[in-house]
């Protein structure tokens, strides 16, 4: 086992290039076989990556503000407090692997930008606290959470085809969460991933002499002495206004309101939005003053490159997936090998592959959708049961594209091939719990 995962980081410390690379070798590839699978012309598939690239700009804000909101929050003196206490309780490397992990599966099940920020940010402090710890493994442990997400309670496939007109209602009508995320097979999946994947961190936990230890110093932010270096000279009105926590205490307070009258009104539904709007005002509020809050945006928007560059370069590959017709092929081979008992499994493969080139949920389900459905209808397959094959494939993948480990690498500091070579391991261990959950009738 350790020879395997020892193994396993050298390959992607040596051959895993950095993530903006990766995403133009994917381009390149997925050009060509753009062209050797469908009927498009090189410039046909040139005007579809053209076209397609800037669909993800609002998705790409969202993404920058879960990292920096995330980052703010958790910087506040109040939540740096509850994590220094929670980062405490483990009092030897293999303890923190393993908290860490059922933090990030924990808050990933719940919603998903939550679990993306939360992990890393709590592995930081624990990086802090916990002597001895090697800090690749610990934060590929937070990210590893996150394959749980699609199976949980925000995800977008069980969702979207619960709510009254969904564009496959007219093919399936709505189906219940609890034939998606609140079935039998879907709950089994879940239990085991809550029960394996804690352990299998663990497990890949380097020899001493392997272990990589970060400089505690490199985790200091830094706001905190900035923010406290106020000016002795006589504070100007806007000094003034600049630290007023009045200000802050009104602004916080009328987002707050608007929470209570989402909650209210529509419970507790999480999504994307709301919780980039949760975590902006309660930063806001607890960092007191718009100075001490405008110093934390700063430091948390350092680590915000990659996404505002790489999704670009994301959609573009999307546009060509769709527009070109090569996703449907990919979709189409396995059906065709698919029976009855099998057709869940292939599909959730067919998924995880197609996720490497449109890694979007939803984009993912239209795209998948029109021929999922029919086949599973053709087999006399449940069709939520392929529904969520899809939405595990769509997860399932993630562990290995850097596309959605960006917010958490960033927060980190680290690169993806720091994180990837844990990962792959995980992707094996995972794929095989899926799959056999799958076959649960």
């Amino acid at each position: 086992m350790k020879y395997i995962i020892s193994l396993s980081n050298r390959i992607m410390q040596r051959y895993l290039p950095d993530p903006f690379l990766f995403v133009i070798l994917l381009t390149l590839t997925v050009f060509g076989f753009a062209l050797v699978l469908t009927d498009s012309t090189p410039m046909n598939i040139v005007q579809y990556w053209g076209e397609g690239f800037w669909g993800l700009l609002a998705f790409s804000m969202q993404m920058v503000l879960v990292l920096v909101t995330g980052h703010v929050l958790a910087s506040s003196p109040f939540f740096k407090s509850i994590l220094g206490k929670l980062a405490s309780l483990p009092s030897a490397p293999g303890q923190a692997i393993l908290l860490v992990t059922v933090v990030s599966l924990l808050a990933s099940f719940i919603n998903w930008g939550f679990g993306l920020v939360i992990g890393a940010l709590f592995a930081k402090e624990l990086a802090r606290k916990v002597d001895g710890i090697d800090y690749r493994l610990l934060i590929a442990s937070a990210y590893s959470g996150f394959v749980i997400w699609h199976g949980g309670l925000s995800g977008s496939v069980p969702l979207t085809i619960a709510t009254p007109g969904h564009f496959s209602e007219g093919l399936i009508g709505i189906i219940p969460t609890s034939e998606t995320i609140f079935s039998t097979y879907n709950l089994v999946i879940v239990a085991a991933l809550f029960i394996t994947i804690p352990f299998i961190n663990r497990l890949m936990m380097p020899s001493k002499e392997q272990t990589i230890v970060i400089d505690r110093a490199l985790l200091e932010d830094g706001h905190d002495l900035q923010a406290a270096s106020i000016e002795a000279t006589e504070p100007t009105p806007s000094d003034k206004l600049e630290n007023s926590r009045v200000l802050s205490f009104l602004i916080g307070a009328i987002g707050v309101a608007f929470l209570a009258y989402y909650f209210v009104n529509n419970g507790f539904k999480l999504n994307l939005d709301i919780v980039n709007f949760l975590f902006l005002f309660l930063g806001i509020l607890l960092h007191g003053t718009p100075r001490r809050f405008l110093e934390a945006v700063t430091n948390a928007v350092k680590g915000a490159s990659g996404i505002i560059i790489q999704f670009p370069f994301y959609a573009g590959l999307m546009g060509v997936m769709v527009s070109s017709g090569l996703a449907n092929v990919i979709s189409e081979g396995f059906v065709s090998i698919s029976n009855s008992t099998t057709f869940p499994v292939f599909v959730f493969w067919s998924a995880g592959l197609v996720n490497f080139f449109v890694p979007s949920g939803g984009g993912q389900w239209a795209v998948q959708a029109p021929i999922v459905l029919e086949a599973a209808q053709n087999l006399g397959v449940p069709v939520s049961k392929a529904a969520m094959a899809v939405a595990w494939g769509d997860a399932w993948t993630n562990l290995i594209q850097p596309f959605w480990a960006l917010p958490a690498l960033a927060i980190a500091g680290l690169k993806a091939k720091d994180i990837m070579g844990y990962c792959v391991i995980l992707l094996f261990v995972t794929g095989v719990i899926i799959s056999l959950g799958f076959l649960i009738p």
